[in-house]
């Protein structure tokens, strides 16, 4: 199944690298492309995607502002963040504004699809450096807490899922069910004290589960 794709972004050199990227994807349709938040929040209202990618300082609406209106009037649309901006004024807003996913544009290209398709099927994925940020900010506003132990199997689902893979991504590549990943996450989730892949993501980093 095909994952249909809204590009918003207002370097046009961006849009074209991106728009080749995911032309080598077979999964990946670009339905569209615009350079500031008001043109991507009305083509995002017309195409009706899957997932949106975009930045988040560009002229028009912040990038806040276009999660959050794609989020009340496009809910079926995923938003993904794909930015050169990892401060906590860029990072937490988004989030809270409701994008399942942060990347920073010096992402590899394969970890760029799969937080694509990930966020597709409403599966967060951070990048380390944006993961850091959320998790200093959870540990600057809750009480202290004992280290997690993690079995070795549950270290190994947690690091793919930190990759970007889905569950059924990572379920083939450990010749697993897609069950038993669901699973382990959910051993992880009560581990960690979290109730989500981007949260769990976090706290794996922060407290040096994950290289």
């Amino acid at each position: 199944m095909s994952v249909r794709l809204v590009i918003v972004d207002d370097h046009p050199v961006v849009r074209d690298g991106l728009r080749g990227m995911f032309a080598e994807q077979p999964d990946l349709e670009v339905v569209g492309e615009a350079g500031d938040g008001e043109r991507g929040l009305a083509l995002a209202e017309r195409a009706r995607p899957d997932a949106v990618l975009t930045d988040l300082r560009m002229p028009g609406l912040s990038g806040a502002e276009l999660i959050r209106s794609l989020a009340e009037r496009v809910p079926s649309a995923r938003v993904l963040v794909l930015t050169t901006y990892d401060g906590d004024e860029d990072v937490l807003p988004a989030l809270t504004a409701g994008a399942i996913g942060y990347l920073l544009k010096d992402s590899p290209r394969d970890e760029v699809f799969r937080a694509v398709r990930a966020a597709a099927v409403g599966e967060s994925v951070l990048s380390p450096a944006v993961a850091a940020r959320v998790l200093d900010r959870v540990r600057t506003s809750a009480p202290a807490f004992a280290p997690a132990e993690l079995s070795e199997r549950e270290r190994t689902v947690l690091g793919l899922v930190a990759k970007g893979f889905t569950n059924k991504d990572a379920a083939a590549a450990l010749f697993i069910s897609e069950t038993t990943v669901k699973t382990y996450l959910a051993h992880i989730y009560t581990k960690l004290g979290v109730s989500d892949r981007a949260a769990a993501v976090a706290a794996a980093y922060g407290r040096g589960l994950l290289p």
